[in-house]
């Protein structure tokens, strides 16, 4: 590598979950479309972008421990100043905190769900953003329910607190929709049957008798709190919706006029925006052009933005100039 040049890496995961209760069916569609986004307009090297998907067809699914080994290789390879990206369409859920009595969000923390159901929880985020050198970014766009919040303790940039002024249309979408969530008690339920544990146990037993180690750092006793107090990290969350909302699966449409491709809405807002502007946008600019679009899609979901001051007015994913596209081989 050519010295002090900025390194790109990206991990791009996509599960639809097919032939069970869970199905969806945008997912893969996403992150594939982002592959290609992320070459022609952002000039990463085919070779530094790893997909895993649930489709079979690499032989590398994406489980929660293949999900977090290809973060953590990401994280390894980085040097400061360089710009590491993760993507994720699928599942997310809610998990209550052990001692949360009855339903309330306040106390739920967020997380998205890998294909062998082992959770992947904002503490996990949190701490892989610690793990990054100084100067690095960590740009992560999850198309998911209940996905703002999913960087434990970043700041909110704009979300529930901090709004950017669009509104709730009144419209409703046009094509068949499926909320990307899947219920707690579905994912304990969904586990109980492999675990052996009690239904009525919290989520952590299930999947510490599952996965061990590989298991959520929430889950462990040893998990490290990040320091509010010190200097604005590189962690960047561009969310599909708020904590407390669900994102939307789009069906496949033949006589769409976009082609029709099952997509999930965030992941098309957030291309479409990209392809009207080919100048650098901000981070901010791009989550709050995404909220713009759903609104006039008529989706009730509202893109959320985390991360420190600097890096809501940063471009995104770095970019300062148009790139030439590469050429992208066949997967």
């Amino acid at each position: 590598m050519e010295a002090g040049k900025k390194q790109m890496f990206a991990t791009l995961v996509g599960c639809n979950y097919a032939g069970t209760p869970h199905e969806l069916r945008g997912c893969i569609n996403d992150v594939l479309a982002m592959r290609d986004t992320l070459v022609a307009r952002f000039g990463f090297a085919p070779a530094d972008i790893t997909v895993l998907t649930d489709d079979d067809r690499r032989g590398v699914l994406p489980t929660g421990a293949n999900i977090k080994r290809a973060l953590a290789d990401m994280v390894a390879r980085a040097a400061p100043g360089d710009a590491l990206f993760f993507h994720y369409s699928g599942h997310g859920t809610l998990v209550p905190h052990r001692r949360a009595h009855g339903h309330d969000a306040r106390q739920d923390d967020e997380a998205i769900v890998p294909c062998d159901f082992n959770l992947i929880t904002d503490v996990d985020f949190r701490q892989l953003v610690d793990r990054m050198p100084q100067g690095a970014t960590f740009t992560m766009v999850s198309d998911s329910c209940h996905s703002g919040g999913l960087i434990d303790q970043e700041k909110e940039q704009i979300g529930p607190a901090v709004a950017d002024g669009t509104t709730t249309s009144a419209t409703s979408a046009t094509r068949a929709v499926r909320a990307r969530f899947l219920p707690y008690a579905a994912v304990v339920g969904h586990l109980s049957g492999a675990s052996g544990v009690d239904a009525s146990h919290h989520v952590a037993d299930h999947l510490l008798a599952l996965f061990g180690a590989d298991a959520s750092a929430k889950f462990h006793h040893q998990q490290r709190h990040h320091d509010s107090a010190s200097s604005p990290d590189g962690g960047i969350l561009l969310s599909g919706c708020q904590t407390d909302e669900t994102s939307a699966d789009v069906a496949a449409d033949d006589e769409a006029a976009d082609g029709g491709k099952a997509c999930g809405a965030f992941s098309s807002a957030v291309q479409a925006v990209l392809a009207a502007h080919p100048a650098p946008l901000s981070n901010r600019e791009v989550v709050s052009r995404a909220r713009e679009l759903l609104r006039d899609q008529g989706f009730e979901q509202h893109p959320c933005l985390y991360c420190s001051d600097a890096n809501a007015d940063a471009p995104f994913l770095c970019q300062q100039q148009h790139k030439e596209p590469a050429a992208i081989p066949a997967l």
